[in-house]
């Protein structure tokens, strides 16, 4: 990073976040800015941040950090949702929606996420992609301030612009990610992510239990004294409830009998890429999404790594059972196949699917003959909202699914909707949700980004994630109606 160039200004137009107006070159003259260009579906967009909150706790008087969004998905350049990202991912700097891609362009990215870094004259010092680049940014960031202290050229202080955009209402939910039920289907349990918790209720809503003191952490011990870090996807062995611990990059395990909650896999830090078998305790874990269990064998949708892993109960063992690393879409046997993000799990007898989210497909691996096909989606830049029969349906970025009786239903979650896969026939319909974000219910409901399902007869339960709230759909006439959470 030692040679500057000359750097384009912020285009006038835009949209802004964070902040009481917009900002310039001009108005940040006096300050280290790094511009972190992401969108917020990407996964690696999500593992840059927190060490974008490293670097603005340790230079707070020297550094502001500018978001730039440049959307993948159309339902991600609109403001309102980025607006939730920002809400959902706690960012607390200035986020400009770049939906024309134009500083993009002018700074000659090619991926997300990337970084471009500017001293405090304006001048542009260099740009580094991809993520895991802390040492590096620390390293440079430190060398601008030495540099420009001694030059007395440093604006001091938090950047007085700066105004965080004011959360949701409080509710008893917070982005709720993942939802499943027991065997009975009396019991229902809720990733109330954003809480950092598990909410246990009954099937009218009633809050029976809740797992998690609250607080952001990597504590074991009983409910109330434990910790997650935004969980999400769970699945029931027995009297013991496995939870995908999300940005811990753990699994926990809570037996519900004695109501503790232990560290069954994961070291809390993230894994490099392509890791190998071994020891859970002292395996790392890359972002587990959702979980999904089979004859003692717990499936991991490890969205971080674009894997399907698997933790054997019996072995004690646990590694990459399918997929290479590779971001994409490729079928084939196990070892060979590849993903790209797989946020949602479910199993219908031998056939494991997986939704696909950053291919917008809907994947199946048969266990018993260990191949991995494609029923519906094409490609990471193929994507729409389509319904009909094989390679013409279209989905944008489907995050959670449900197998039921040969069938699969999805949370199709960018065009906020619900549908229905016939896997032999490879036919997708939807079945509820209009195409755009609302909160209604009855026979026409809209929803807002919704992420998890689970049928338990009579019916479908959804978490309507960015509504904040748990809603059943009766699987005989399709009438929604929200379930109240009371304590």
């Amino acid at each position: 990073m030692a040679t500057k160039l000359p750097t384009p200004d912020f285009p006038q137009g835009l949209e802004w976040l964070n902040t009481t107006e917009p900002l310039s070159l001009e108005k940040l003259r006096g300050k280290i800015v790094l511009l972190d260009f992401w969108t917020y579906c990407c996964i690696n967009c999500m593992h840059v941040l927190p060490d974008l909150k490293k670097l603005e706790q340790k230079y707070k008087d020297e550094l502001v950090v500018v978001g730039v969004h440049c959307a993948k998905f159309p339902n991600e350049r609109e403001i309102k949702n980025i607006r939730e990202a920002i809400l959902r991912y706690e960012i607390e700097h200035p986020v400009v929606n770049d939906h024309t891609f134009t500083m993009w362009k002018s700074y000659n990215v090619r991926a997300w996420p990337s970084m471009a870094l500017i001293d405090p004259e304006g001048k542009l010092v260099g740009s580094i992609s991809g993520e895991g680049n802390w040492d590096f940014l620390n390293e440079a960031i430190g060398a601008l301030v030495k540099e420009f202290k001694a030059q007395n050229k440093l604006k001091l202080g938090p950047l007085s612009q700066i105004r965080l955009e004011a959360a949701q209402e409080k509710s008893i939910l917070s982005y709720p990610g993942k939802i499943i039920a027991d065997d009975a289907g009396q019991k229902l349990f809720i990733s109330d992510s954003n809480h950092n918790r598990i909410v246990v209720a009954d099937t009218n809503g009633r809050i029976l239990e809740t797992i998690g003191s609250g607080k952001i952490g990597l504590d074991d011990g009983a409910f109330e004294k434990a910790t997650f870090n935004h969980p999400q996807g769970m699945c029931l062995v027995g009297d013991h409830l496995y939870i995908a611990d999300t940005e811990n990059h753990a699994l926990r395990k809570v037996d519900l009998l004695a109501k503790t909650v232990t560290t069954v896999a994961g070291t809390g830090k993230q894994a490099a890429p392509f890791a190998t078998p071994g020891d859970p305790m002292t395996t790392h874990l890359n972002s587990p999404w959702d979980l999904a269990v089979f004859e003692n064998r717990i499936f991991i949708a490890m969205a971080g790594s674009h894997q399907i892993w698997l933790y054997d109960l019996d072995e004690n063992q646990i590694g990459p059972f399918a997929g290479t690393g590779q971001e994409s879409r490729v079928d084939g046997p196990l070892a060979a196949s590849c993903f790209a993000q797989p946020s949602g799990l479910s199993l219908d007898g031998h056939r494991l699917y997986v939704a696909d989210s950053e291919t917008s497909s809907i994947r199946k691996i048969d266990l018993a003959t260990g191949e991995v096909t494609t029923l519906v989606g094409i490609a990471l830049f193929d994507f729409g909202d389509v319904d009909g029969f094989g390679d013409q349906v279209r989905l944008q970025h489907s995050i959670g699914i449900h197998a039921y009786g040969g069938k699969l239903f999805i949370a199709d979650t960018y065009n906020h909707k619900i549908k229905f896969l016939e896997p032999l026939s490879r036919t997708c319909m939807t079945v509820a949700g209009t195409g755009k974000p609302g909160r209604t219910t009855g026979d026409n409901p809209k929803f807002y980004e919704p992420c998890g399902l689970w049928i338990a007869p009579p019916y479908l339960y959804i978490a309507d994630t960015n509504n904040h709230r748990i809603v059943k759909m009766f699987l005989e006439d399709r009438v929604v109606t929200e379930m109240k959470i009371v304590i």
